[in-house]
């Protein structure tokens, strides 16, 4: 079939994922098969899938491994549930999981995707609460320009009006606070911070009595890869413990090695109450997200007078070829250590990155660790001109996707508070791999500075 009659099939039958008209309309590549840390389309052309899918194959495409042991599941086990039975695979995953895991989070409750988990982590600490005779802990403090998800509940906690606002009303009693943008590495004592002292106003405001948790990311997806500054997370922490809210690490970006550790806890010191996960669980190769929870609060539920049962569940939550998938993936990633190559390679990212910057005018500011990047756009960093709402629409829309086209490197435009670039490749990706990308990225500026001038 001809590249043009599938373009047309998707088109009428196909509905994409935030996507803009113009870019449906346009000649779009169509995908066929993957290997490490590219893509082949229907004319057989490779693509550097910078964005590891969506910041979710951090093993790469094609693993015969990872492959096989969905094969395998799916000729013994295809399916069974977790409610009121279990099975191998899951069981194994989770244990998997809780040796990984920081602290005392040693209980998953699997769902299937990172929006489900939210839902997930917001319903047990709705019940946890209750279940502990504070029925009024209801309300959700979240921060600015936070992405936590799509379904309706995740949605609430999310702080991004573009995509709120088609929906309203959403869940009420939920406060977004200020989020760590401008605040990198010693920034005094956190607790004196006034993005901290912004949660306290809010918790005091509200009254402690009806807050049930916190959602932080470790390293802030929306606004740019916001990386927290020292003591933050301990901060958080803190004021959890102090009025007695769940502090809930939402990782479905951040885990399994993503910022060079298998949790957030490597980089912030800090054992959540909950952690969400999805994307790199599995790297893509089949639907799954989680919530992990400390031990002790799912028995305080399970032994309360009204607890009993969390009172939650779905079809293909822990699904045997999805929990199967998991644990080869997570397996091969610590027998590979991968998240050692993270922390080596990380580096040398960045530093390539901060030389990028120093090489064009166009970018303000380049943020992020591990293998997650931002990249902020200017029109011109020498006279502090930033773009024009003109400006940065050509470049979302005109200028970047046009030089993915043309470089093959696949990256995202995101304008969520900013003008940016987001870099998030394979965890797999070696030397000269990124030496691709970062080709490919120097290309982009050209591109963007030859389309904007100072």
């Amino acid at each position: 079939m001809e590249i043009e009659e599938l373009r047309a099939k998707a088109r009428r039958h196909l509905g994409p994922h935030f996507t803009r008209r113009e870019a449906w309309a346009s000649p779009f590549p169509v995908f066929v098969r993957g290997e490490g840390s590219y893509l082949y389309d229907t004319e057989g052309q490779r693509h550097l899938d910078g964005l590891a899918g969506l910041f979710c194959v951090n093993m790469g495409h094609g693993r015969a491994d990872i492959a096989k042991a969905a094969s395998d599941q799916v000729g013994t086990l295809a399916y069974a549930t977790n409610w009121g039975s279990g099975h191998l695979p899951a069981i194994e995953a989770a244990s998997l999981i809780a040796e990984l895991a920081p602290g005392d989070l040693g209980t998953t409750f699997f769902v299937n995707s990172g929006s489900e988990a939210v839902e997930t982590a917001l319903k047990f600490a709705r019940q946890y609460h209750r279940s502990q005779g504070a029925p009024e802990r209801t309300k959700i403090i979240s921060r600015r320009m936070a992405y936590h998800g799509t379904t309706l509940g995740a949605l609430s906690v999310t702080a991004l009006p573009k995509i709120k606002d088609p929906f309203g009303p959403l869940l009420p009693g939920v406060r977004h606070v200020p989020n760590t943008l401008g605040l990198v590495g010693d920034c005094g004592p956190a607790s004196e911070l006034d993005c901290v002292k912004a949660i306290e106003a809010v918790i005091l405001e509200e009254g402690p009595e009806t807050i049930a948790a916190l959602f932080a990311e470790p390293v802030q997806n929306g606004r740019g890869a916001l990386v927290p500054p020292d003591g933050y997370w301990p901060a958080l922490r803190a004021l959890c413990d102090k009025y007695g809210i769940l502090l809930v690490s939402d990782e479905v970006i951040c885990s399994f090695g993503r910022l060079g550790h298998w949790f957030g806890h490597g980089l912030t010191g800090v054992v959540p109450d909950l952690i969400t996960f999805a994307k790199g669980s599995t790297s893509g190769y089949a639907p799954l997200g989680g919530m992990i929870a400390r031990e002790k609060l799912v028995t305080d539920l399970f032994d309360s007078p009204t607890g009993g049962t969390f009172t939650h569940g779905a079809t293909w939550g822990g699904h045997p070829v999805a929990t199967a998938v998991a644990v080869a993936n997570l397996t091969a990633m610590r027998d590979e250590k991968i998240p050692e190559h993270v922390r080596s390679e990380g580096p040398k990212l960045f530093s390539a990155l901060e030389s990028l910057k120093d090489s064009h005018r166009c970018v303000k500011d380049v943020r992020g660790t591990g293998f997650f990047y931002a990249i902020e756009l200017m029109a011109d960093r020498d006279s502090g001109r930033e773009f024009t709402d003109a400006e940065s629409v050509k470049v979302l829309r005109e200028v970047l996707p046009e030089a993915f086209r043309r470089t093959k490197v696949i990256l995202r435009g995101d304008d969520r508070g900013a003008t940016m670039l987001m870099i998030s490749p394979p965890l797999v990706a070696d030397s000269d791999v990124l030496s691709e990308l970062l080709h490919g990225v120097d290309a982009m500026l050209t591109d963007v500075e030859k389309a904007i001038q100072p």
